[in-house]
C-alpha cells in the first residue's frame, strides 16, 4: 500500500533527493478529513484539518490522493496556498453525473504554501466532491512536506483493528445511500417508508371526515323538509 501510493504521489523524486519520512505525531495531532454528508453517491463537502509541523519544522506543502471511485473534485480558495489538482488517464472512459464522457480523473490535489504554516499553527482545506455509490472506507492519503522533512499520512487501519497505525491516512466511511424525494431533498429508505404510512393515515382521516359532512348535511336537509311538511299540514287543516 505505502509502495504504491507513494509512487502516485511523486516517490521516485523524494527518494532521490534522499529525504527521509519523520514519526508522526500524538494521535490527536493526525492530519484529519470530516465530511458533510456520508452517504453512497452523495454531494459532499470535506474538510481536510491539519493540526501541526513535521517535529516542530512549518508545512510548506499538503498533497492529497484522491481515492479511485471519484472522478472530480473542486477545492475550496485558500489565501494561503496556491491549489493545483493533478489529473490521471482513465483505463476506460466513463459518464459523469452530468452524462459527459471522461477520459481522465483528478489524481492528486496539491496546496503550496505561500507563506509556511508554523508549527504551533493549524490548518483546513475543503474540497467538494461525489461519493462513489459503494459503502465502505473512503481514504485519502495525504503526504505532509516541511521545511524540514516531511509525514506521510498513508497507513490503512485493517479491518477491526483496535489501535491505529502511527500515520493513518485520513478517512471516513460512506454509509448507506439514500433516496430523493423529487423535491431536492434525500431520505433513508426507512424514512421514506415512515412518510408513506402517515401519508395514507390522512387520507383515510380526510375521507371519514368528507362522509361525516355528508351525512351531517344530508340529516340538515331532512329536518327542513320535514318542518315544511308539517306546516303545510297545519295550514290545510
Amino acid at each position: 500500500m505505502s509502495r504504491r501510493t507513494l509512487a502516485r504521489l511523486g516517490a521516485p523524486a523524494i527518494a532521490a533527493a534522499g529525504i527521509t519520512f519523520l514519526v508522526a505525531a500524538p494521535a490527536s495531532a493526525h492530519v484529519t478529513v470530516t465530511p458533510t454528508e456520508t452517504a453512497a453517491g452523495a454531494y459532499s463537502v470535506l474538510t481536510f484539518s491539519v493540526g501541526h509541523g513535521c517535529e516542530d519544522s512549518p508545512t510548506t506543502k499538503i498533497t492529497i490522493q484522491v481515492p479511485e471511485g471519484i472522478n472530480t473534485v473542486t477545492p475550496t480558495r485558500q489565501p494561503f496556498y496556491d491549489v493545483k489538482v493533478t489529473t490521471e488517464k482513465l483505463a476506460e472512459p466513463v459518464k459523469d453525473a452530468h452524462g459527459n464522457e471522461l477520459t481522465e480523473r483528478d489524481a492528486t490535489i496539491v496546496y503550496t504554501a505561500k507563506t509556511p504554516l508554523p508549527d504551533g499553527q493549524r490548518d483546513a482545506f475543503e474540497v467538494s466532491l461525489q461519493l462513489p455509490e459503494k459503502e465502505g472506507t473512503l481514504a485519502f492519503p495525504t503526504v505532509q512536506t516541511c521545511e524540514k522533512g516531511e509525514t506521510a499520512w498513508i497507513e490503512e487501519t485493517p479491518e477491526g483493528a483496535t489501535d491505529e497505525p502511527e500515520s493513518p491516512a485520513p478517512s471516513f466511511e460512506v454509509t448507506e445511500a439514500v433516496a430523493d424525494d423529487g423535491h431536492g431533498h434525500s431520505h433513508s429508505a426507512e424514512e421514506s417508508a415512515e412518510k408513506v404510512e402517515p401519508a395514507a393515515a390522512e387520507t383515510e382521516d380526510d375521507d371519514s371526515n368528507l362522509w361525516g359532512g355528508v351525512g351531517a348535511g344530508a340529516g340538515v336537509l331532512g329536518l327542513i323538509a320535514g318542518s315544511t311538511a308539517l306546516a303545510l299540514g297545519r295550514r290545510k287543516a
